[in-house]
């Protein structure tokens, strides 16, 4: 029944991606406005890094007792997973019901999937009690749908990278100026470290509007203990707390920057360093760097082996794999690959170049705008991996790859959100 809801919703605009807000402000007012009606909000943007930050600010203001609403996007395996109502996601009953309920409100008229949905999510959390709503952009900021929050409590804009150049533009200046739509008059925005051109754009907006910028780098740092804890400083405040939960060195960043926000915007005396040091233990964002220890992949690979899965697909977040990869020297590092036709293979590849002993690629199931299983193959060759073939599917692809090592390797299946949900989705 919410498939058949879902796509419905999917057919009341000719475009996927039509940036305005005037449709979305049409339906907020036949529904009473209940974006007016939210707990204080932050508003995430940025190009890489906005979900790994938004589960951490989660699990922390969740640590100390603090109900939490959540909008993401995409989902991985259920579309309930993007609308988190003080912390639990919705049943399929209630889920059910809430798109209904705003469909007919719509009554037909044109909006995009992205909208409508959107849409429902401040339904839901304007009427159920919650301290805090995180939001995040789906694309870019100044006309995203999300972006009609007057009063925001506090923004955040995350790295800042090339993505997304149809509809942004194709410099970083311009989508700097895009994501920079997010920030408001007097509102704080707390900001990870850009490249200077980013910076520059970010910096006028905020002066222009009068919005504190709060930067890492200059007003908050994080550090690697000696013992891999995090050492984070924020002005006066110091905090020794425990190596983020999710792999790669680029989480201690996210994790700084969620800490800056929380110390911003505290939400009462229950965020102590204990109460801290527990949320950075809870966090869970799957398929970003993330192990698969159970499942019918899993359980066909032989002793020694480890089977991996991240979601990233853009440059920066093939940047950030290559890193973490520099760290596996104990076993060879095979991958399986697919990625959407709209994304910058070449650019996703060149940093890691020589990084794979092997791979297998895929189309991804399900996805009309995925890349051939042969071009994406041949770009993996382009890049320095001359061991690199087509395969009919992920589980496919995993066995080739298996039969064809010489000793135990891992296995990092990676280059798309939506192939990363179809593996959860398989793979338990």
């Amino acid at each position: 029944m919410i498939d058949s809801v879902l796509d419905r919703l999917t057919r009341l605009h000719p475009k996927v991606i039509d940036l305005s807000l005037g449709r979305v402000e049409r339906l907020l007012a036949t529904l009473g406005h209940p974006e007016r009606r939210l707990p204080p909000v932050i508003h995430v943007a940025g190009t890489n890094g906005k979900g790994s930050t938004i589960a951490t600010l989660r699990a922390l203001y969740e640590a100390a007792g603090l109900g939490v609403h959540v909008y993401t996007s995409p989902h991985l395996v259920r579309f309930a997973e993007r609308i988190r109502i003080a912390g639990c996601i919705p049943d399929d009953a209630e889920m059910l019901a809430l798109l209904e309920e705003v469909e007919a409100a719509n009554a037909g008229n044109p909006i995009t999937f992205f909208e409508v949905t959107t849409a429902a999510a401040f339904l839901a959390f304007a009427r159920a009690p919650a301290e805090i709503c995180i939001l995040e952009t789906g694309l870019g900021g100044r006309l995203d749908a999300t972006n009609v929050i007057a009063r925001p409590a506090l923004t955040v804009i995350t790295p800042i990278d090339m993505d997304h150049e149809a509809f942004l533009g194709d410099t970083l200046a311009a989508i700097a100026a895009e994501k920079a739509g997010i920030l408001k008059p007097g509102t704080p925005c707390v900001m990870a470290g850009q490249r200077p051109e980013a910076t520059a754009v970010l910096e006028a907006r905020a002066t222009e509007l009068g919005a504190p910028l709060i930067q890492d780098g200059v007003d908050f740092s994080a550090t690697i203990a000696s013992d891999g804890g995090l050492l984070y400083r924020g002005g006066a405040k110091s905090w020794t707390l425990p190596a983020p939960v999710l792999a790669g060195d680029f989480q201690y960043r996210n994790a700084a920057l969620a800490l800056a926000a929380v110390q911003h915007l505290p939400l009462g005396p229950g965020l102590s360093e204990a109460v801290l040091a527990q949320g950075l233990r809870s966090v869970q964002w799957p398929a970003r760097l993330q192990r698969l220890s159970r499942g019918p992949l899993v359980d066909r690979l032989p002793s020694g082996w480890e089977l991996w899965l991240d979601g990233g697909h853009n440059p920066h977040a093939a940047q950030a794999i290559a890193r973490h990869a520099g760290g596996w020297s104990d076993r060879p590092l095979l991958a399986v690959f697919g990625m959407l036709n709209t994304k910058d293979i070449d650019g996703y590849f060149a940093p890691l170049a020589g990084a794979f002993g092997g791979l297998r690629a895929i189309a991804i199931p399900g996805e009309a705008n995925s890349l051939s299983a042969e071009a994406a193959a041949e770009a993996a060759r382009r890049h320095g991996c001359p061991d690199a073939a087509p395969a009919v599917s992920v589980e496919a692809a995993v066995g080739n790859l298996v039969e064809a090592a010489p000793r135990p390797s891992r296995i990092l299946i990676c280059g798309s959100l939506y192939l990363a949900g179809v593996v959860l989705a398989e793979n338990g």
